[in-house]
């Protein structure tokens, strides 16, 4: 039994080291724009039946039963609106409330966003900060003299030549029926999965998409004050998980002993 104990023991310290690991993650990404934090979710590994429970006179009707430890289910995320930062610079856009920005790469691929830090690359495209081009494309003229970005996502420029406001592209928004299933990738862009769905595409301030506000960003919806808490939570679980394998340890050097003598 003690080396029973030994395994589910290991399992519950392997189990607080992913916690520990998304905390980590959380913390780590507490500035940044547009990230969603991360949470671990257990379950219980398979039982071990080692007395079916019986009706008869004089029998257990519960039966024994020894489970094996725990396991990580999975890592969901959190898409809830992250804080308002507003910056005054007219290419950085958040969306206020459901949705994504889509954006291309260089492999052809579709991927969604919920950081709107844009700018102009050199084709005059309209791209993140790490030059991946929205989609659909919107191309802003090169006289561009201000840019004007509507709650639609309607994008409007001055040019040199005239004062008068001109349309050159709107923003489209994506949508899930289960945004936690998208996959991270990294460069605060997620792909779509089977679990996700297939993106639901819309305009802003439409069919229960969000708007987009100009001269803002969103940023990270982490609570550091939270995340702190679950640090000092893990620790403990993990202390408890250690003196158990102790305990065990400490069992079968008692037993091996006894044995021996």
């Amino acid at each position: 039994m003690s080396i029973a104990a030994l395994h589910i023991a290991q399992t519950g310290l392997s189990a607080q080291e992913r916690q520990l690991a998304a905390i980590s993650n959380n913390i780590a990404n507490a500035n940044t724009n547009g990230y969603k934090s991360e949470r671990v979710e257990f379950s219980s590994l398979m039982y071990q039946t080692l007395r079916e429970a019986e009706k008869s006179e004089g029998s257990s009707a519960l039966g024994v039963t020894s489970g094996t430890g725990v396991q990580v289910a999975g890592v969901s995320r959190d898409f809830s609106q992250g804080t308002v930062k507003m910056t005054n610079r007219e290419l950085d856009v958040m969306i206020n409330g459901n949705g994504m920005l889509k954006v291309s790469k260089n492999d052809g691929q579709i991927y969604y966003t919920r950081s709107g830090q844009l700018k102009v690359d050199p084709d005059g495209r309209l791209v993140t900060n790490l030059n991946q081009p929205l989609d659909p494309e919107i191309t802003i003229p090169s006289d561009t003299s201000q840019i004007i970005i509507g709650r639609d996502g309607t994008v409007s420029v001055k040019t040199n030549a005239s004062q008068d406001s001109q349309e050159v592209g709107k923003i489209e928004l994506a949508s899930f029926i289960n945004p936690e299933g998208l996959k991270p990738i990294g460069d605060n862009l997620y792909a779509a999965t089977e679990s996700s769905g297939e993106a639901i595409l819309g305009e802003p301030a439409t069919n229960g998409f969000g708007e987009i506000q100009q001269f803002a960003l969103e940023g990270s919806n982490v609570n550091t004050v939270e995340e702190l808490v679950n640090l000092i939570e893990v620790q403990r679980t993990y202390e408890l998980n250690s003196k158990v394998i102790k305990g065990a340890d400490d069992m079968l050097s008692f037993a091996s002993q006894k044995i021996g003598n």
